[in-house]
């Protein structure tokens, strides 16, 4: 199980990973991590970013360094990590790679409800979704193609895990259009039966109305 985090914001540990290179000014921050593309690998809200910055100096894990002002520009304080951010940053990032956390998708919400909508429909639904996927993972392909030429691949892994993942999700819902365009998807035809004449079969009324578990 995750722990709870002092600062449980993500953007947190974008920032101490940050600021552990050097000492930043919020805006530097904000640049470094727009550079580094942290905002495709974890949700980051900039908006908040000043929060979070005075969240992580109330918890003892950034500390000031400088304050000032040059000439008609706004004042900046500059921040350096303390031991105790370096700390909470290594060990944030251990449990990041090493427990598996259960993070359901807008893609599994739309599965869990698509009975709603007749199979016929899905499956015009799901080839759309099918045909962004492809699309996505040709220009994911091409850009970790040219990215690998510049970088070094400790830099592109999670690129590498993002496309995978799209491909594996290609995967699958080619599979399941196959059922579907086959015959071979358990229950289809009860299925656009009840779409058709809205009788539900009594087993599946049943089981609708007790949910998964009793």
């Amino acid at each position: 199980m995750a722990k709870r985090r002092r600062v449980g914001n993500l953007m947190a540990l974008a920032v101490l990973t940050a600021v552990v290179q050097r000492p930043m000014h919020p805006y530097e921050m904000a640049s470094v991590l727009r550079a580094r593309g942290k905002d495709q690998d974890m949700p980051i809200k900039w908006g908040s970013l000043y929060t979070v910055v005075r969240n992580l100096e109330k918890h003892g894990l950034l500390e000031v360094v400088e304050s000032g002002r040059q000439g008609a520009r706004p004042e900046r304080t500059v921040y350096r990590v303390t031991d105790a951010g370096r700390q909470e940053a290594d060990d944030w990032t251990r449990e990041l790679l090493s427990v598996p956390e259960r993070e359901p998708t807008a893609f599994e919400a739309g599965l869990s409800v698509m009975g709603g909508l007749g199979p016929d429909e899905v499956a015009a639904l799901l080839r759309q979704r099918l045909d962004e996927l492809r699309r996505q993972i040709g220009d994911d392909r091409g850009a970790l193609e040219h990215q690998s030429g510049e970088l070094p691949r400790l830099f592109l892994l999670e690129s590498e895990y993002a496309l995978a993942m799209r491909e594996a999700e290609a995967r699958w819902v080619s599979s399941l259009l196959a059922e579907f365009g086959e015959g071979a998807f358990p229950g289809l035809e009860e299925w656009r039966a009840y779409h058709r004449t809205g009788r539900m079969p009594p087993d599946v009324a049943d089981l609708a109305e007790r949910g998964r578990t009793d």
